[in-house]
C-alpha cells in the first residue's frame, strides 16, 4: 500500500516536530513559572494583605471619661461600663434553640428574639426585624447594662456579640447642671465643663482587632491585636454640690413667686475667687438635656449682660473716695432734679424734697442727683480706667464656654448724656458674674480675682493638680475700699433701700439696683432687678450676685432680687460654718448730724 504524502518516515521531521513540541512546552512553564512568581513574590503580599483585612474586624474600646467633681470630692459627673449589642445576620439563621432536653424547639432568628427580648423588654418583632440582613454586624440595641449581657451571653446564641461603650451618668440630676454641661450621643462635650475641658474628660479610645472565619465567628488562636484604652483624667469643680442645690432651690422659687423671665445668682469666695455656686432658674438636667429649651442649657450668670442699674454705682463711689478726693461724710445738695454743666438733667425715681446727704447717705439712699456729683470729680479718662480695673467689659476667664465679655464702649465714644449714666449702672452692661466680682473686689480690700470654677485637675500620674491661685489686680486702695464696704452697709441699714437683705446675726454690705429692660416687644416696659453683697461685712466671706429679669409688677432690686440674697446668704454661712458677727456695724452719717448704727 501507498503511503500518504503527508506522512513522513524521515528521522529527521519527526525529530523537527519533538524539538518543537518540547519549546512549545517549555514555553507554557515559563509563562506559568513567570505567573506564579509574579503572583507569590510581586503580588503575594498585597493579595495576603487583602485576605487578612477581608476576614479581620476591628471594635473600638470606648475610653472612660473621667468624672467631674464638686469641691468636697463628689461626684457630679461619672461614666460606668455598657454594652452594645450586634447581631451577625448570616450567622444567626442558624440558630437553634433547645430546652433541657437538648430537643430543638425554634430556629433562627424568631427564636433568638423570642429570648432576647424580655431581657431588653422590647416586642419580639420588633427586635427580630432589626435582626433581618446579610451583615456579619448590625445593632440591636445600645447601653445596656453589664447584667443584661451577662444574661444575653449565657443563652450561648450564635452570632450574638457585644460591643464594650460607655454611659455617661449624672446622679445629682439638675444640681450644677449648668455648670457640669452634657455629652451628646457620640460621648463628646456639648456644653460646660463638658466642652470646654473635653481633651482632659475624654481619653483616648482603644481597639481590639481579631480573625473571623466564613461564618463571621472568631477563629480561636489567630492573630489578635489589642490597644488599650487611655482614660479619661478628672475635673474637681469649686462648687460646693449642697450649696449649688439650696441655691438653685431659691431661685427657682423666686423666679416663679415673681413670674420673672429668668434668674441667676452667683457666691463667689472673697480673696480666692473660688465659685462656691453659680445658679440658673430651671437648670438644665444633663442626664436628659433635650428636655430643656436651649437657652436654659447654659448659664446666663456667665453668658447674658444686663444693664446693672444701681448696683453699677459702686464702681463710682469707690474710684470718687480713691482719687476724687472724695470722703464718706462730704455733703451733698440733692433735689429730685439736676441739670449738670453740660446741660444734661438726671432725676430721682422717686419725688422728694430737696436734701443734704453725705456721701455715705447718697449710697444709702441710691439718689442719682448726689450720685452724678459724686462722679463728677472723678475725669472720664480715669473713670473708664477704673471701670476696666473692676473687670467691666471683658471675660472674666472663667472656665465655662459662652462667656460675654459685656458692654463697654470706649469713653471716647460716650456722648454728653452717656458721661453720666455710666456713672449709675446705664449705659453699659455686665454679666451677673462680672458684677458679683465687683462687689468680691470690695469685700477683698479692693483686689480683684479671676474667678474660677475649676479648682483642680488630674495628671496622667494620677495626681491632681490645683488651679494656680493667680495674683490679684489692686483696683482702689485697701482704705477706699473700707469706706465703700461701710457705706454699703448703709444701703442695708433701717435708713437705706435694701433692708429686706438683712441676714439675722450677720453684718451685709450691699446695694440694690434696677435697670429698664426691653419687652418682647422692644419698648423698655420691663425692668431688671439686681442686688450685690458681701457677708459678713465685718469679716468678708463671700459676695452674693443676685438678678431678677422681667418680673411682675414694679420688680426693684429692693423687692425681688434683695430678699433673694438674704434666703442665699443665710444658707451659705450656716453651710459654710460662719459665725455671726460680733463687732459693731460703722456709725456713719447719713445726713449732717444724723448717724445709724446696728440694727
Amino acid at each position: 500500500m501507498a503511503r500518504s504524502p503527508l506522512v513522513s518516515t524521515d528521522p529527521r521531521d519527526w525529530m523537527r516536530r519533538t524539538r518543537l513540541l518540547l519549546v512549545v512546552l517549555l514555553a507554557i512553564l515559563l509563562v506559568v513559572a513567570g505567573r506564579l512568581i509574579w503572583v507569590q513574590a510581586l503580588e503575594g503580599p498585597q493579595l495576603a494583605s487583602d485576605a487578612r483585612d477581608n476576614r479581620t474586624r476591628t471594635y473600638a474600646i470606648q475610653a472612660q471619661r473621667g468624672e467631674i467633681l464638686d469641691a468636697n470630692g463628689e461626684v457630679l459627673a461619672t461614666s460606668v461600663q455598657t454594652y452594645n449589642l450586634g447581631v451577625n445576620q448570616q450567622l444567626i439563621t442558624s440558630y437553634e434553640a433547645r430546652d433541657e432536653d437538648g430537643e430543638v424547639v425554634g430556629t433562627g432568628i424568631s427564636a433568638a428574639a423570642e429570648r432576647i427580648a424580655p431581657i431588653l423588654d422590647v416586642d419580639p418583632a420588633e427586635l427580630g426585624a432589626l435582626m433581618v440582613g446579610d451583615s456579619t454586624f448590625a445593632y440591636i440595641a445600645r447601653d445596656i447594662s453589664p447584667a443584661q449581657w451577662r444574661q444575653i451571653r449565657e443563652l450561648g446564641i450564635i452570632g450574638i456579640e457585644p460591643e464594650a461603650a460607655v454611659d455617661r451618668l449624672y446622679p445629682n440630676g439638675n444640681t450644677g447642671g449648668n455648670v457640669v454641661g452634657f455629652v451628646g450621643r457620640d460621648g463628646v462635650g456639648l456644653a460646660g465643663l463638658e466642652l470646654s475641658y473635653e481633651e482632659v474628660l475624654s481619653g483616648t479610645d482603644g481597639s481590639t482587632t481579631v480573625e473571623i472565619g466564613r461564618d463571621g465567628q472568631v477563629i480561636p488562636g489567630a492573630t489578635r491585636e489589642d490597644v488599650p484604652a487611655v482614660q479619661g483624667r478628672d475635673v474637681q469643680t469649686t462648687i460646693d454640690r449642697n450649696l449649688q442645690y439650696e441655691c438653685q432651690r431659691i431661685i427657682d422659687e423666686a423666679v416663679e413667686r415673681h413670674g420673672a423671665a429668668w434668674g441667676a445668682v452667683v457666691v463667689e469666695e472673697i480673696g480666692t475667687g473660688r465659685i462656691l455656686a453659680l445658679c440658673d432658674n430651671n437648670t438644665v438636667d444633663p442626664g436628659n438635656y433635650q428636655d430643656s429649651a436651649p437657652e436654659d442649657r447654659g448659664s446666663r450668670a456667665v453668658t447674658t449682660p444686663y444693664m446693672p442699674g444701681s448696683t453699677g454705682k459702686i464702681p463710682t463711689f469707690a474710684m470718687a473716695l480713691d482719687a476724687g478726693g472724695v470722703e464718706v461724710d462730704d455733703e451733698w445738695l440733692t433735689p429730685d432734679r439736676i441739670t449738670m454743666p453740660n446741660g444734661q438733667e438726671f432725676r430721682d425715681n422717686d419725688s422728694h424734697d430737696p436734701v443734704t446727704l453725705t456721701t455715705a447717705g447718697v449710697l444709702a439712699r441710691s439718689y442719682n442727683t448726689g450720685l452724678v456729683q459724686i462722679g463728677d470729680t472723678v475725669p472720664i479718662d480715669v473713670r473708664y480706667d477704673y471701670l476696666q480695673r473692676f473687670g467691666l467689659g471683658q471675660r472674666t476667664g472663667i472656665e465655662l464656654p459662652g462667656e460675654s465679655s459685656g458692654i463697654l464702649a470706649p469713653y471716647e465714644s460716650w456722648d454728653e448724656r452717656q458721661n453720666y449714666t455710666s456713672m449709675f449702672g446705664q449705659g453699659l452692661a455686665l454679666t451677673l458674674l462680672q458684677s458679683t466680682s465687683t462687689a468680691a473686689t470690695i469685700g477683698n480690700g479692693g483686689v480683684r480675682m479671676d474667678p474660677h470654677v475649676v479648682e483642680a485637675v488630674e495628671e496622667v500620674d494620677g495626681t491632681m493638680t490645683p488651679t494656680p491661685l493667680l495674683d490679684g489686680q489692686r483696683v482702689v486702695s485697701e482704705e477706699s475700699a473700707a469706706d465703700t464696704l461701710a457705706m454699703m452697709e448703709g444701703a442695708v441699714s433701717e435708713e437705706g433701700t435694701a433692708q429686706l437683705a438683712a441676714v439675722e446675726g450677720y453684718r451685709v454690705a450691699g446695694k440694690t439696683g434696677t435697670a429698664q429692660v426691653p419687652d418682647e416687644n422692644g419698648p423698655l416696659s420691663g425692668r431688671v432687678g439686681t442686688f450685690i453683697g458681701v457677708i459678713p461685712a465685718d469679716a468678708p466671706e463671700v459676695a452674693i450676685g443676685v438678678v431678677m429679669y422681667n418680673a411682675d409688677g414694679a420688680s426693684y432690686g429692693s423687692r425681688v432680687a434683695a430678699p433673694v440674697f438674704s434666703d442665699v446668704a443665710e444658707v451659705a454661712m450656716s453651710h459654710l460654718g460662719v459665725p455671726p458677727s460680733t463687732e459693731p456695724a460703722p456709725y456713719l452719717p447719713l445726713e449732717p448730724g444724723v448717724e445709724w448704727g446696728p440694727q
